[in-house]
């Protein structure tokens, strides 16, 4: 005969609802916990977004600032010097102008802001080495002589040139742009980092570079330096007779007296070296090419650019933005 199941206890039974009201909780628990942590993803995802639009206005708003210093001397001077107010860096500056009740607004009190201003025609532009597809020797010549002064081989300079007449778009006669050369390899060089693509280059090569070419855009002829603010090695290569230590002289000359004109310019240097010099039609003392440096730190958030700021020829008091670049 067999034996009737036996019955749960009332033990038992306390036993099994303990453990399901655990089970129970256990399963709000982390569900509320997920529903927390998204949450919690979703703020700081709108906070990461605010603090960019934000970065991004502060930034734009430097460079409205910067191509107001620039086009106010444009109008009061016609050439650019070291010793004018768009040179001077703006050192680590905090955004406590905007306030309200002495209270900061956001997290704008907590923002800093710091940058400078280049002349990028104190640099030599790289784009000089061709024309329509064609290097140009003298142009050739020149970066072979920077890059002797800089220790680099001076092998580069060909195979530079060689790189960009291979990108570079052609000019038919009509006066209309046609696509590159068929090289399908040829990568556009449009910053100083991209001459790691040519052969022969490598990272610390280009980081010493960095401060003596640029990459600007060329309109049917070289590019001209502004003596008035390129480095000594610089000058010292588009001038052929020009040694690099005389150089140095006229960087510390320009100093106390900067150059007014070119025909200034050779005056000086036929004064200083006691030889002739004649006006250098690749070499300028005003610019039209900038490039503005910026730097923004705000809580946790940071933002490095670079902007390219061009004045129209024949227009000092005119700015426009070329290009804007995250660092």
């Amino acid at each position: 005969m067999s034996r009737a199941p036996r019955r749960p206890t009332r033990y038992a039974q306390r036993g099994v609802a303990v453990v399901t009201a655990l089970l129970l909780t256990t399963l709000a628990v982390t569900i509320v916990a997920s529903l927390f942590w998204q949450q919690q993803v979703q703020v700081r995802s709108i906070e990461n977004q605010r603090l960019q639009l934000q970065k991004d206005w502060i930034m734009r708003g430097a460079l409205d600032w910067a191509s107001m210093i620039l086009r106010a001397s444009g109008r009061q001077f016609n050439y650019d010097h070291l010793g004018q107010p768009w040179a001077a860096p703006l050192a680590d500056t905090r955004l406590d102008q905007y306030v309200e009740d002495g209270q900061p607004a956001g997290d704008a009190g907590d923002a800093i802001l710091s940058g400078s201003i280049v002349d990028a025609q104190s640099r030599y532009n790289l784009n000089n080495l061709s024309q329509n597809g064609v290097p140009i020797p003298d142009e050739v010549a020149v970066f072979k002589r920077l890059l002797g002064y800089l220790h680099l081989p001076t092998g580069l300079a060909t195979a530079t040139a060689q790189a960009i007449a291979k990108s570079q778009p052609i000019t038919n006669p009509a006066g209309q742009q046609t696509a590159a050369k068929s090289d399908s390899s040829a990568l556009p060089l449009l910053q100083v980092d991209d001459l790691l693509s040519v052969p022969g280059y490598t990272p610390a090569m280009v980081k010493q570079l960095q401060d003596f070419v640029v990459v600007l855009p060329l309109a049917g002829a070289a590019m001209p330096i502004n003596a008035n603010t390129a480095p000594a090695e610089v000058l010292a290569a588009r001038f052929a007779d020009l040694s690099l230590a005389e150089a140095n002289t006229l960087v510390a000359a320009r100093r106390t007296a900067p150059f007014l004109d070119t025909t200034n310019l050779s005056t000086q240097m036929s004064n200083l070296f006691g030889k002739p010099f004649s006006a250098n039609t690749n070499v300028a003392v005003a610019s039209n090419f900038f490039l503005v440096y910026g730097k923004i730190r705000m809580g946790r958030a940071g933002l490095n650019t670079v902007s390219l700021i061009q004045r129209p020829i024949n227009n000092r008091a005119g700015s426009n933005i070329v290009w804007i670049r995250e660092q």
